[in-house]
């Protein structure tokens, strides 16, 4: 058994949207397909991966560092202690030799990628869904329904009061009860309208998130935090720097809501240190650490054991991405969610087709590996690379 091939391809995710710091006219993403030797239903085992949104493909890393550590490296090398698969945390490390700690940078982006492809293929080998895969692992009764919510609310060109409202409810009528939208790159005295809108349009029960994107100086942050502290928000996401932990510190003593942050966290010992210093708070905020971006599930996991030795409840980490692999985290460990893109970033972001979501929560299908092959679209990308 053993990894005969990994393969890359640069792929466009490109939009006019844009948040308080970035725009994604030019936003790409690395998709990867990991082939094995294994063969079932008379075709090898290929594990897909990609990258999150926000942080462009990592061709030039795969290609020449981290794939070819693991293709060089000796194949029972890279099997678990009963050979009868393949071991993601003995891949991870094949990746990782000859790095020095620190200093993350785009490497964590680069090795989340393939490294998701592998616990996709190594889930299909199983011939498991990951979820229920991870869950036996954990010792832990997987839950198969996950609460998701819609991200979306960029700044468009053109788009007025109207369009956001619009578009909010169109998340409203595909089942979502939290919706988020973009704040900071407009004053503030038009964010707040912006943000008025869609609560006027909210039925009960439903909520509104808001995201900075980091934008926010300790000052602007908490302008925005008192123009805030009444709208009884889902939370007030990464206001400034995300790795400014005084700032997010100081701001919880201006805004008593639920805040988030994390995404742009890309290893354990930064989320680490989110915990110690950022001023976060168990019983209310909200951790949104990305595997895909951050070394991928086998550092997700060692982030998973720090939270629980410093009493946070991994059910306050709800995701960022929108993809289905943390989807199958959640499901198999339980976590709070995971963000959903319903029509930003196709065809990677979503879900299986047919999956619905109904009161803000979707059920998971009983598919090998992650669950790509659930959806057409995505799929014949991925099938294209391996072909």
């Amino acid at each position: 058994m053993r990894i005969v091939d990994i393969r890359e391809r640069t792929a466009p995710i490109a939009s006019p949207i844009a948040n308080a710091f970035i725009d994604f006219s030019k936003m790409t993403l690395s998709l990867v397909a990991v082939v094995t030797d294994v063969v079932r239903d008379g075709k090898p085992v290929i594990g897909y991966g990609f990258n999150s949104n926000g942080r462009y493909g990592q061709g030039g890393l795969i290609r020449e560092r981290f794939a070819p550590r693991i293709l060089q490296a000796a194949p029972e090398s890279l099997l678990d202690e009963e050979g009868g698969n393949i071991d993601p945390g003995k891949v991870w490390a094949a990746m990782f030799t000859n790095e020095k700690p620190g200093g993350h940078g785009e490497r964590s982006v680069a090795m989340g990628t393939i490294d998701m492809a592998v616990w996709d293929a190594v889930a299909k080998i199983a011939g498991k869904p990951l979820f229920r895969m991870l869950a036996d692992r954990a010792g832990v009764v997987a839950d198969p329904r996950v609460f998701v919510y819609a991200a979306g609310g960029y700044y468009y060109p053109g788009k007025g009061l109207e369009g956001l409202a619009a578009e909010m409810q169109g998340y409203l009528d595909r089942g979502y009860t939290v919706v988020k939208m973009k704040i900071g790159g407009a004053p503030v005295a038009e964010d707040c309208k912006r943000i008025e809108t869609v609560l006027r349009m909210l039925p009960a029960g439903c909520r509104l998130a808001v995201d900075a994107n980091g934008r926010f100086d300790l000052e602007t942050a908490i302008a925005y935090a008192k123009a805030m502290r009444d709208y009884d928000l889902f939370w007030y996401e990464e206001a400034g720097d995300p790795l400014d932990y005084d700032l997010q510190a100081k701001l919880a003593e201006h805004y008593p809501g639920p805040m988030a942050t994390g995404e742009n966290l890309f290893s354990m010992q930064d989320a680490r240190n989110l915990i110690r210093y950022g001023g976060m708070r168990p019983d209310r905020d909200w951790l949104q650490f990305d595997c895909a971006l951050s070394y991928g599930l086998v550092e997700y996991l060692r982030t998973l054991d720090m939270l629980k030795q410093n009493g946070w409840s991994w059910r306050r980490c709800i995701p960022h991405g929108g993809h289905q692999m943390s989807l199958n985290i959640a499901a198999g460990l339980g976590l709070g969610g995971n963000e959903s893109y319903p029509d930003l970033f196709q065809p990677y972001g979503g879900f299986p087709d047919g999956v619905r979501v109904e009161a803000g929560h979707i059920v998971m299908p009983d598919l090998p590996g992650i669950g790509f092959e659930g959806k057409a679209d995505l799929i014949a990308e991925m099938r294209s690379l391996a072909a």
